[in-house]
């Protein structure tokens, strides 16, 4: 079985912005088969297009999704998540609660997340982060 990656908001946002950039180039060296996204990175997207008021933004965001596999919410996120929440709550660094769910999203499907937000997730035990935004592809 092939190595699984999460896409998170900002990783989708920049291929948005740059369609032939950096995180099109990750996506070609580790297959498009190996890359998902979260129905909650998905509903940030829908709801950030939906600001902006521009209908280009929301078009391009629809094509793009509609190009992804974007997961929903199963069991077991739901124990991964209330673990991961007290861990981090006993602990005093809670991270937000979107990203809460992504991470113990990627933890439920041993999955690697790929994010920019680095500073965030790296308090998370256990999961396993890259930023394609900071590393080359090989």
């Amino acid at each position: 079985m092939t190595e699984q990656f999460l896409l998170d908001t900002n990783i989708l946002s920049d291929l948005l912005r740059h369609p032939h950039g950096r995180v099109a180039t990750w996506i070609a060296r580790v297959g498009e088969e190996a890359v998902s996204t979260s129905i909650i990175v998905a509903s940030e997207l829908r709801f950030g297009a939906a600001k902006s008021g521009s209908a280009r933004l929301q078009e391009r965001v629809e094509q793009l999704l509609a190009t992804l596999d974007v997961l929903p919410l199963e069991t077991p996120v739901d124990s991964h998540y209330a673990a991961l929440r007290w861990n981090l709550t006993q602990q005093g660094c809670l991270i937000g609660p979107n990203d809460l769910l992504i991470a113990a999203h990627a933890l439920a499907m041993n999955a690697v997340l790929v994010s920019a937000n680095v500073g965030e997730f790296q308090r998370v035990p256990e999961l396993r982060l890259v930023n394609w935004l900071a590393d080359e592809p090989a």
